[in-house]
């Protein structure tokens, strides 16, 4: 068996070596009172402040009644994560080792967990926390004889290496909607009979982090005539991030303002800053549009509903 720093035999647990320590932690302590309020107050997960080693923030991450994800429902769990990663180049990666502490308060000594591959852990973009689901059993952490919960009160403690760090190319990350949830926006268009404009645009409005709009042209797109043309645009498509596409499922609808009868498109179209808007050239004829026994057209009035749902969104890192 290898030999922990402090000359005490180590062991292996789930992955980890277990060893003692007589020296505190280096980067990084945590003690906290009163640990019982954490259950109590039903905080599944509890994140310190931000501390700082190899150049990087991290903090340490507890859930005192084990990581229910990881199904550790009878140990406490402890992480430790990367923070503040917004800031740190696209594609970034860091590989570090580390060490969790533990105060054992009757003896004065700490318990260090490390993980057995020396080399570190890669932390990314996808992964900014590692740790150990079964850092020690509920039992085994609240017996007093131990000295790790004494008087309600314990103390963890970090140590972090990092081993490498790199940026490597580009990295493209495509999330999907399970459950979307369609937003609708009207648009009223008064004295419809004065828009003399090619392209009218609704108000902006705002669906999935996104600002949106609706373009009418009353006699066509490219001046095709005889028809209006009706379009889904990004209102801001400048600033979207190079590579960022948008899936959007929408209806346009024409309400008919004196029965139900309305006049709708629906699509489902990939949106980037390269491709920004999508509809129907030929949505509807005069003709139809101008009908005395519709309401697609009453008073001067035209009133135009958008139904948007994200289904997904494509990020490019890198």
């Amino acid at each position: 068996m290898a030999i922990g720093e402090s000359g005490t035999q180590a062991s292996f647990t789930q992955g980890a070596l277990r060893s003692t320590s007589e020296a505190p932690p280096t980067h990084y302590i945590l003690n906290i009172q009163q640990f019982s309020s954490l259950t109590k107050h039903n905080v599944e997960r509890y994140e310190s402040n931000e501390f700082e080693a190899g150049g990087y923030k991290w903090k340490l991450v507890i859930h005192p009644n084990g990581n229910k994800s990881k199904k550790a429902g009878e140990f406490v769990s402890v992480y430790l994560a990367m923070a503040n990663t917004t800031s740190l180049a696209p594609g970034w990666e860091v590989y570090a080792a580390f060490k969790i502490f533990l105060l054992d308060q009757n003896n004065d000594i700490y318990l260090k967990l490390e993980d057995e591959r020396t080399n570190g852990r890669r932390f990314h973009r996808l992964r900014t926390e590692w740790g150990f689901d079964q850092f020690m059993s509920l039992k085994e952490f609240g017996d007093s004889n131990n000295g790790y919960l004494l008087e309600d009160n314990c103390v963890f403690g970090a140590e972090v290496f990092v081993r490498k760090e790199r940026s490597k190319g580009k990295t493209e990350s495509l999330s999907l909607v399970k459950d979307a949830v369609s937003y609708k926006h009207t648009w009223r268009i008064s004295n419809y009979s004065k828009v003399n404009a090619d392209c009218e645009n609704s108000n902006v409005f705002n669906v999935g982090d996104h600002k949106w709009k609706v373009q009418l042209y009353p006699n066509g797109k490219g001046g095709i005539g005889g028809y209006i043309s009706l379009k889904l645009a990004l209102a801001e498509p400048e600033k979207l991030p190079s590579g960022t596409k948008i899936l959007a499922e929408f209806t346009l609808r024409m309400l008919d303002q004196l029965d139900t009868r309305h006049y709708y498109g629906k699509a489902s179209y990939w949106f980037s800053a390269s491709n920004p808007e999508w509809g129907w050239q030929r949505f509807i004829t005069h003709g139809t549009f101008f009908q005395t026994n519709r309401g697609l057209m009453f008073k001067d009035v035209c009133c135009i509903e958008a139904e948007v749902a994200i289904h997904g969104e494509v990020t490019v890192f890198g």
